[in-house]
């Protein structure tokens, strides 16, 4: 399948696919739509913000940049970062993704970038003292985790072009993979998702979206 990098309206790039009519980001902004779903609203969330340590889990590893700006804006806290991605991208396309570029206020950004795509996949790697990261290269549907996490980054492609994804089965092992009072974010707002995530269990409300976005979902473990 064709993969072209294309520039998004804030600068960032992101990895499009022309067949799907599908990117890895939001054309509105690739950055500044991980920042305000991830880190605004999952990150920075009360009930994740005051842990001392945290454990997250990405669906959808992907470019690295939601990792990269977990490091960047989670230095309070000590995490351990799981990465789940079933098609890595590709050497040549990480050397396109410029992200470190459009982040100098953070001066370690390109060093953090290059340690988290050089890490092996499968092993726990050091990226800083207080960041460790462990990349996946596995199905969404092969997900085992029990009570594992305390946040889950939900960054799948969406559901007009991957249904899969976003069913009740698939939430069910989200909810089984978080901690009690758990959280998960997620770009999306559909009301079929909204209800597959009520179903397994789920307290889910609707959020202001990112630039372009409407709204999106944050979902907590009961």
């Amino acid at each position: 399948m064709e993969r072209k990098i294309i520039r998004t309206a804030d600068g960032s790039v992101t990895i499009h696919l022309p067949e799907l009519d599908e990117q890895y980001h939001s054309k509105h902004g690739a950055i500044q739509e991980a920042m305000h779903v991830y880190i605004e609203m999952g990150l920075r969330f009360e009930n994740i913000n005051q842990k001392s340590s945290i454990s997250i889990l990405e669906i959808g590893f992907g470019t690295g940049l939601n990792a990269l700006l977990t490091i960047l804006n989670g230095s309070e806290h000590a995490i351990q970062y799981t990465g789940v991605e079933a098609y890595p991208v590709s050497e040549e396309e990480i050397k396109s993704l410029d992200y470190p570029d459009n982040l100098t206020n953070f001066k370690d950004a390109r060093n953090y970038f290059e340690k988290l795509h050089n890490a092996e996949w499968g092993q726990q790697t050091a990226i800083s003292s207080i960041f460790d990261l462990k990349k996946r290269k596995q199905d969404f549907k092969d997900i085992q985790d029990i009570n594992a996490f305390d946040l889950i980054y939900f960054d799948a492609f969406g559901a007009r072009v991957q249904p899969e994804l976003w069913t009740v089965a698939i939430f069910e092992k989200m909810y089984n993979a978080l901690k009690k009072e758990g959280l998960l974010v997620t770009y999306a707002a559909k009301g079929s998702v909204r209800r597959a995530m009520q179903e397994v269990g789920f307290k889910v409300e609707r959020l202001p979206g990112p630039p372009g976005k409407r709204e999106m979902l944050r979902a907590v473990k009961n």
